[in-house]
């Protein structure tokens, strides 16, 4: 098996339809397996070998597609990084995974710190100027157009993507080609895809939502992928009526800007299928989108580390709130601290068991074993099982914060605050917002005789970290709440915050 085998087959039975159409440029099947077939053998010709490290700091064009494909094709590993990431971020997980090339263009390449990178032996520039290594364009051209993706074992590892860690720094999920190919068929399986379907894609490639349940589930049914660069509501709009978009993917933000946009001068009528996974959708917001146009947005829940699809809501009963039932041999139960699956309706753990779950995190022994216990993965997040066997999510264990479907742990954020120099303490926490799920806030305590402003420590973040990992407010506070061992209550924060915005906050909904 192989994840690239979908482009192959697309080229021997629809070699003449299109498979990726990308600002006013399209690829066929049989142009784009060729492409990527060069892209292949351009990465043999640089010594790349099954198993290395390649990794993609790539904005949603055709070449991450081309890209991908070509790195397993080979066998290798295809790591992607987030496009936001910031030099120091993108250092340590290029280092961490031991990146042999990297493929990334003119604008991103200023990230790359290649002096401190020493794996990295090629920098491929897919776009723009090449002031630093070479033109993929270049590479490519002189290149085979003819090759065959290599036998894998379903084990056999196909990419590593980083997710935010509990200890300040990255961890990367490793997915195998089993991983993928079964979450793709299990996918397709709820969404009925179809050859003759086409599915917008503006869901960043790097997030393993737009990666495997958008790009790798539509070229397995052949179906053609509208590719954008972000969500841009009036490209979004016009696009679906220009290209006669049939499946629209979505988080729960970009649902609820959509409703709060008047849409009449737009033709949506040919989308007959809408999804949304990556944050818990609002009730009302799913009410008011079937009020407003009769359809209903269908849901998944998953994680970076279950390839991402665990469960579906779901065609065959669609309940308002759910998450649904686990896909294709999946199983999902709800467990107390001690392990023990609870009665229907009790409130616990979340664990998944299945071939969506990841082989491990790379080089994490010890964190693999603290969510990986006998083949059941802990997903840290809390929820609660009906007697029909749907599942609903209630809260998380964890004190990640999740915005706009990326998530932010807040020992990264707070270990880049705890370098400045006027600060004492501090506690980064989520809490809710009507558009983007959650906020990233910051309680700071200043040692004596320092000042600083909440404008000097925000600029101090945007030059460390990715922009949607900063904080959005600041507060200076005289201490910080901590039980008798000393660990902070964020808990306590939360709830503090949860009651300003309650008092404060105008639904967007209503205006």
């Amino acid at each position: 098996m192989n994840i690239a085998h979908n482009v192959e087959r697309g080229g021997r039975f629809f070699p003449n339809k299109t498979a990726l159409i990308f600002e006013g440029k399209s690829f066929t099947y049989k142009e784009l397996n060729e492409i990527t077939n060069r892209l292949a053998n351009a990465l043999r010709g640089l010594g790349i070998k099954r198993g290395q490290r390649v990794a993609l700091l790539l904005p949603n064009i055709p070449e991450f597609v081309i890209s991908y494909l070509g790195i397993l094709k080979i066998g290798a590993i295809a790591v992607s990084l987030n496009v936001m990431l910031k030099k120091n971020e993108v250092k340590f997980i290029l280092n961490d995974c031991s990146a042999k090339v990297l493929i990334t263009t003119e604008s991103l390449s200023e990230n790359v710190p290649d002096s401190e990178l020493p794996e990295l032996k090629h920098i491929l520039i897919a776009e723009g100027q090449t002031r630093i290594g070479i033109s993929l364009d270049h590479l490519i051209s002189s290149a085979s157009p003819d090759a065959s993706a290599v036998e894998m074992d379903r084990d056999e590892l196909a990419a590593i993507i980083y997710t935010s860690g509990t200890t300040g720094f990255p961890k990367g999920a490793t997915l195998s080609h089993g991983n993928v190919i079964s979450n793709v068929y299990a996918a397709n399986h709820c969404y009925h895809t179809q050859p003759l379907d086409r599915l917008l894609l503006f869901l960043p490639l790097f997030h393993c939502f737009g990666q495997n349940a958008v790009l790798n589930a539509g070229l397995h049914s052949c179906a053609t992928i509208v590719l954008q660069r972000r969500f841009d509501l009036e490209q979004v709009l016009s696009t679906i009526a220009s290209d006669r978009i049939t499946m629209f993917f979505g988080v729960p933000t970009v649902f609820i800007k959509l409703l709060n946009t008047n849409t009449s001068d737009y033709d949506l009528s040919s989308v007959r299928y809408y999804f949304t996974a990556a944050a818990t959708m609002p009730m009302e917001v799913s009410q008011k989108w079937q009020s407003k146009h009769g359809m209903v947005i269908y849901e998944g829940y998953g994680l970076t580390e279950t390839s991402p699809f665990s469960t579906y809501n779901h065609d065959l009963k669609y309940k308002l709130g759910s998450i649904g039932t686990p896909i294709e041999n999946v199983e999902m139960k709800i467990v107390n601290l001690d392990g023990e699956s609870v009665q229907p309706g009790e409130v616990g753990e979340i664990v998944v068991k299945g071939p969506n779950v990841m082989l491990g995190y790379w080089n994490r022994p010890e964190e693999t074993a603290q969510v990986l216990k006998n083949g059941w993965f802990h997903t840290g997040d809390i929820g609660r099982m009906d007697s029909d066997g749907y599942f609903y999510i209630v809260d998380r264990l964890k004190d990640m914060i999740n915005l706009s479907g990326f998530k932010v742990y807040p020992a990264e954020v707070e270990n880049v605050i705890y370098q400045h120099p006027a600060v004492a303490e501090c506690a980064v926490y989520g809490v809710p917002d009507q558009v983007k799920g959650e906020i990233v806030k910051a309680n700071i305590v200043l040692k004596a005789a320092h000042t600083i402003t909440e404008e000097q420590i925000i600029k101090f973040c945007y030059e460390r970290i990715a922009a949607y990992k900063v904080p959005r407010a600041i507060n200076f506070v005289d201490s910080i709440p901590k039980n008798p061992i000393g660990k902070v209550l964020k808990r306590l924060l939360r709830e503090e915050k949860l009651a300003v915005v309650s008092h404060r906050s105008v639904s967007l909904l209503t205006q």
